[in-house]
């Protein structure tokens, strides 16, 4: 990780780009990790600019969900069901995106965005399922900007609080941030699991 950030600091705004692109595009990459550090470091020591950094991962957002989708395109649901395991796509993620798809169609892509199991995988797909180009680009576009600017609030806020604050009011700070991260993730990890039951029953619904 700590490679990553020096690259951001050494190449700035092109390196955040590629490493979201080749995340959104199916690659097991900590693009948005880099993308939110770059965020909480411009807003703490000003050598990068909040704006362009936000910028710079909407693009790469943008970018590799069209790379992702033509891949999926060109790959199909039988190479996903036969390889996908090897990439983290088990059998109850594409059944999850498979029912995700057939129930809220572009709502998937877009709040797929915001899910980081599904984040590089949704993508490809909503390609293999023969999604609709220009809805696809349409949700697509609208979740890479509002992504970016939803993390980047975040880290302007969490950056903005570190540099104003600090001995033990910081600590607290650190502390209270550290806990709303694990409950975040942990909501999400809950309101995966339960979206994957009812993907399942779905699917076996489906198959009678």
């Amino acid at each position: 990780m700590h490679t990553l950030f020096h690259l951001v600091h050494v190449y700035g705004y092109g390196i955040i780009t590629l490493l979201v692109a080749l995340e959104c595009a199916g690659a097991l990459i900590p693009g948005e990790t880099v993308f939110f550090g770059s965020a909480v470091y411009a807003v703490t020591t000003g050598k990068l600019n909040i704006l362009l950094v936000i910028a710079a991962a909407s693009a790469g957002a943008i970018i590799g969900s069209i790379v992702g989708y033509w891949l999926g395109w060109l790959l199909g649901q039988k190479v996903l069901n036969r390889y996908g395991y090897r990439v983290g796509l088990t059998h109850n993620r594409l059944v999850l995106v498979r029912y995700l798809f057939g129930k809220h169609g572009g709502k998937a892509v877009f709040l797929g965005r915001f899910c980081t199991g599904l984040r590089s995988f949704t993508p490809i797909l909503a390609g293999a399922s023969l999604m609709r180009w220009p809805v696809f680009l349409a949700w697509a576009v609208a979740g890479g900007i509002a992504w970016p600017c939803a993390h980047g609030l975040v880290a302007y806020l969490l950056g903005r609080a570190a540099r104003g604050i600090s001995g033990p009011a910081g600590i607290v700070l650190g502390v209270v941030t550290v806990i709303v991260v694990i409950v975040v993730f942990w909501f999400i990890k809950k309101n995966e699991a339960r979206l994957t039951e009812a993907a399942l029953r779905w699917e076996q619904h489906e198959a009678v």
